[in-house]
């Protein structure tokens, strides 16, 4: 074995033991931790992504190199070590572009648990990418719900609280799903390991025993893991959950914490019971009706809203919808358009949620639309930034948001019975997203007059008095470019990963 496939295993721990070292530091010495541990391990990703392309393999760390059944198992591939990478980079923009804010947010004294929540949280996202053992990832499902839920309250007040209490019943529901689905696994298998589940699965299947409890146990495990990532109608807890926590948090929960569940729900689909298997059940079918419905209903929402934080969270639920869609395509192409859309969604809510941030505080601190006007004048490189953002989520060429479309709608022609109301709903939902973007970005340009100005005293904010967050804003830019422009090597990579996944 060489050094480099140690870097998973690495990795996890390194995140995990930060946590408590953050815990006995002040805020600015847990910050630096903090931000020293995400870039080591997005090194460390990079290393094990260059290993496993230059091998063409994927390969199996062995937990204290205890073999199966016995031991625990990290299993790693391309499509694990690309987002690992991803995460990472966008975890890092996240936290840099929220800087300021959490300072001013966040009591000094609890600064460093805000540290430590972020530690346990890149860990469990890292946990639920790498492992080959089903019980373990229920495991690290649960710290992730517990860091989140930290992350969402940490600025205690009334909003907060209340946002906190009800992703913590919906998420405490999704992961009781998926812990029952997972029992029902157990008992017809005899096992945890994700590969040896799968030849059990498959020996069932083939003999037709258990036909209608293994369909149980995938439905459990889907609806749960849909309820934990926010499937419309199971969305109720979102909209205040990112519109009012800090900025960081709301920028790491829209775009990695629900792409973690459902990463872990494709190592499901593909490592545990087998994309034929779950195609016969029909279950994707369940998803892909309740995927059209959140594209629709949550741009619905995102238009109705006057809060500028409140609207991009109602856009996530859209932005789900598309993924779950793309599962319910029952085609590897949909599932390709499903990854990549993991990936431009992540890399474009964070990039907006940053953006805002850089609106309203030119705008009297105010989140409300009749604030904003003149705003991208006041702060040149947030109204840019978050124009970037809203073409991209509209789906404009050279954004990311375009390839994402155009991957769906490809997926769409090679599902025959499912074509039309595929292309229906991208369309519709292209229009509503142009209608609540744009809007916002015809907002943030329009003029305002110098007699409203005087009486408002807005400031104006340069790139140089926010250093910090004006680079992140720079790196999500082209991040969202680069994606846009340079697609082909990124699907490529999914898709040998989905092969070797398989």
């Amino acid at each position: 074995m060489q050094f480099v496939q140690n870097f998973p295993f690495f990795s996890i721990i390194l995140s995990l033991f930060s946590g408590p070292l953050s815990s006995i530091l002040g805020g600015k010495k847990a910050k630096w931790v903090n931000i020293a541990v995400i870039s080591i391990v997005g090194c460390l990703s990079v290393a094990v992504l260059a290993f496993v392309l230059s091998t063409g393999e994927e390969y199996v760390y062995m937990m204290g190199h205890f073999p199966a059944p016995w031991g625990n198992e990290i299993r790693v591939g391309i499509l694990e070590a690309l987002m690992a990478v991803f995460f990472c980079l966008i975890m890092l923009l996240s936290m840099l572009g929220g800087e300021k804010e959490r300072e001013q947010e966040i009591e000094e004294s609890k600064q460093n648990l805000y540290y430590v929540m972020v530690d346990l949280l890149l860990c469990s996202l890292l946990a639920l990418i790498y492992t080959n053992d089903i019980f373990t990832a229920y495991v690290f499902v649960e710290i992730n719900t517990i860091s989140a839920c930290g992350l969402i309250m940490i600025r205690q007040n009334g909003r907060t609280i209340e946002a906190a209490t009800r992703y913590m019943i919906m998420s405490l529901l999704g992961s009781g799903l998926l812990l029952l689905g997972i029992c029902f696994l157990y008992d017809l298998t005899g096992h945890l390991l994700m590969s040896n589940i799968q030849e059990k699965v498959r020996e069932l299947y083939e003999t037709g025993g258990y036909h209608i409890p293994l369909i149980v146990a995938l439905g459990l495990m889907s609806v749960g893991l849909a309820i934990k990532s926010a499937l419309f109608p199971f969305h109720s807890w979102l909209p205040d959950a990112y519109g009012y926590s800090t900025l960081s948090s709301a920028a790491i929960l829209s775009s990695l914490v629900s792409k973690g569940y459902i990463f872990l729900l494709v190592k499901i689909f593909y490592r545990v019971i087998g994309f034929d298997i779950v195609r016969d059940s029909r279950v994707v079918d369940v998803l892909f009706v309740f995927g059209i419905a959140g594209m629709i209903m949550g741009s619905l929402s995102a238009i109705r809203e006057n809060n500028i934080r409140r609207m991009i969270a109602y856009s996530s639920v859209a932005q789900i919808g598309y993924i779950y869609m793309g599962f319910g395509l029952e085609t590897t192409a949909g599932v390709i358009a499903s990854l990549y859309h993991i990936i431009s969604h992540a890399a474009t809510k964070s990039l907006l949620f940053v953006a805002a941030s850089g609106i309203t505080d030119v705008s009297g601190d105010s989140t409300s639309f009749f604030d904003l006007t003149g705003a991208g004048y006041r702060n040149k490189l947030a109204g840019v930034a978050f124009t970037v953002g809203s073409l991209s989520m509209v789906g404009v060429p050279m954004f990311a948001g375009f390839i994402s479309k155009l991957l769906f709608a490809q997926a769409a022609v090679e599902s025959v019975n499912k074509i039309l109301p595929t292309l229906i709903a991208l369309a519709i939902s292209t229009i509503l997203n142009a209608v609540y973007f744009m809007k916002t970005v015809i907002r943030i340009y329009t003029p305002e007059k110098r007699k409203v100005l005087k009486q408002k005293q807005y400031t104006t904010v340069k790139m140089k008095d926010q250093p910090v967050k004006s680079a992140a804003l720079i790196c999500f830019i082209a991040l969202n470019l680069f994606l846009g422009l340079f697609s082909e090597p990124i699907i490529e990579l999914i898709q040998a990963g989905l092969e070797m996944f398989a």
